[in-house]
């Protein structure tokens, strides 16, 4: 129902099927919403669809939206993130009082977050860049949400965030995260992970299905037995689903039918780049994104294809089926903590960077449920967290490091397998490499240091004294101390 008399507690700008779902779901768990959408059409047909699910006060203005709300106002904006975003809250800013609340909870770039926080500041208002997680139906039933911004904000929207927000064990999966883009900026490494996440679960997918031979209806039912044990997750579940689909129109497995070309919103790409930035290595991420790109890449993969590139010796599995199926398994699990691993040492070092104060244990939390990347093992990472806030990295935890003691074997196995099957998995052998480096005594930056010292003067350290020193390679090769 609607009753344009009533003021709302909660409004959202913006109606496409997030923006619909969301505003659905206030209105469900008995919150009164007004509804804006720049086209009419929109706010009518939802209403029209879903009035009599709570309350709505529809508006055709945003100077009608805006007073409709009660002080005070709460406005999240769900449109498309750039410029449209900027326009809504100029629009928001000039219309709303001092002391209101424009929430952005799309998928903005957090350092877009932190120039809106401070100019929405300046004009008196309240700014929060809420990171929400789940898709369509997480925002129909309940997201994990990651709201940033100031912390009166959250003091004023955490129950009605809460009021929507998945819960696990009676614990909302929402919380707040830090002052300005520190929402933005944890949902978008949250992304990150859930690359790197899909992407070996796709590796592990390939190996069953081109390395043992394995039809997907058959690797479908594989899945759904892991999704019973340690790799109990949301992604896990969906792949046994999309595995088991048949086409509707040639009966085919569907995964068949669907092109090979994955598609990116620019997230992952952003936590790559910022990775890169902050000095943190997150292959497996990194390498999720670059495997998006390849197979996007379609020209230049025909041209190699057609081209017929040498493919070497190949070599057919010789191991029994059951045995590799438990070694892609328990490959797939040590991958997967790796990548949890990966964004968590991300979170910090960009908590650190920005002075967010982020807490990994609040993360492990709300993102128990409603997210993409929920999963079984993040009641362990929480407890990892409780244990040692300050760990080194996750898999430095005593319970993973245990874990990976009887992973370590199959994962070696596996990537292996892939490499003599020709078949690729780079997330798999990224992750892999990146432990070996975190466990090697001596790394070859030793000798990448004596090369920019020949050829750039950059100087080195010893082992054996501190100080920096130089060798003079194109004099009598002496050595000089240079501090």
């Amino acid at each position: 129902m609607t009753d344009k008399n009533e003021l709302a507690q909660i409004g959202v700008v913006g109606l496409a099927v997030m923006g619909s779902n969301l505003a659905r779901n206030f209105a469900r768990n008995g919150n009164t919403v007004a509804v804006y959408n720049r086209s009419p059409e929109k706010t009518h047909a939802l209403i029209e669809a879903h009035g009599e699910e709570g309350n709505f006060v529809p508006s055709e203005t945003i100077e009608d939206f805006v007073a409709s709300l009660e002080r005070p106002r709460k406005a999240i904006i769900m449109v498309k993130a750039g410029k449209a975003t900027d326009a809504v809250i100029d629009q928001l800013a000039e219309a709303m009082d001092d002391g209101d609340i424009i929430i952005d909870g799309g998928n903005a770039l957090f350092t877009d977050t932190i120039r809106r926080e401070k100019d929405v500041a300046a004009r008196g208002k309240h700014f929060v860049g809420a990171g929400i997680s789940g898709g369509e139906e997480g925002a129909l039933n309940g997201p994990a949400i990651m709201p940033g911004g100031p912390k009166e904000s959250w003091e004023t929207l955490g129950p009605i965030l809460e009021s929507i927000a998945a819960n696990v064990d009676g614990t909302p999966c929402v919380t707040h995260i830090g002052p300005d883009g520190a929402g933005h900026f944890v949902k978008m490494v949250h992304n990150g992970i859930e690359y790197a996440d899909m992407q070996v679960i796709g590796e592990a997918y390939q190996l069953l299905r081109y390395g043992a031979g394995m039809e997907p209806a058959e690797i479908a039912e594989v899945f759904r037995e892991w999704n019973s044990g340690d790799l109990d997750s949301y992604l896990i579940e969906i792949t046994a689903e999309v595995l088991a689909q048949k086409d509707p129109e040639t009966g085919a497995p569907l995964v068949d039918i669907i092109v090979d070309a994955a598609g990116q919103k620019g997230t992952g790409r952003w936590t790559a780049i910022n990775g890169l930035e902050l000095g943190v290595p997150i292959t497996g991420i990194a390498e999720s994104v670059f495997a998006r790109a390849l197979s996007s890449s379609t020209a230049q993969r025909r041209a190699a294809q057609e081209g017929q590139l040498p493919a070497g010796t190949i070599k057919a599995l010789d191991v029994d089926k059951a045995e590799f199926i438990e070694d892609v398994r328990r490959a797939l699990y040590a991958a997967k903590l790796i990548a949890y691993s990966q964004g968590f040492d991300e979170i910090k070092a960009g908590s650190e960077e920005f002075g967010w104060d982020v807490d990994p244990r609040d993360l492990a939390t709300i993102w128990r449920g409603g997210c993409i990347i929920r999963a079984k093992f993040l009641d362990r990472i929480r407890a990892a967290y409780d244990n040692n806030a300050d760990l080194p990295a996750l898999i430095l935890d005593p319970y993973f490091k245990s874990e990976l003691e009887d992973l370590i074997d199959p994962w070696r196995r596996v990537v292996v397998a892939a490499t003599q099957l020709g078949l690729p998995a780079p997330v798999f052998a990224s992750s892999l490499s990146y432990y070996d480096s975190l466990r090697a005594e001596r790394l070859p930056a030793a000798l990448i240091q004596g090369q920019r010292d020949f050829f750039g003067a950059h100087t080195f350290k010893r082992t054996d004294k501190p100080g920096t020193f130089h060798i003079e390679w194109s004099g009598d090769r002496s050595l000089t101390q240079t501090d």
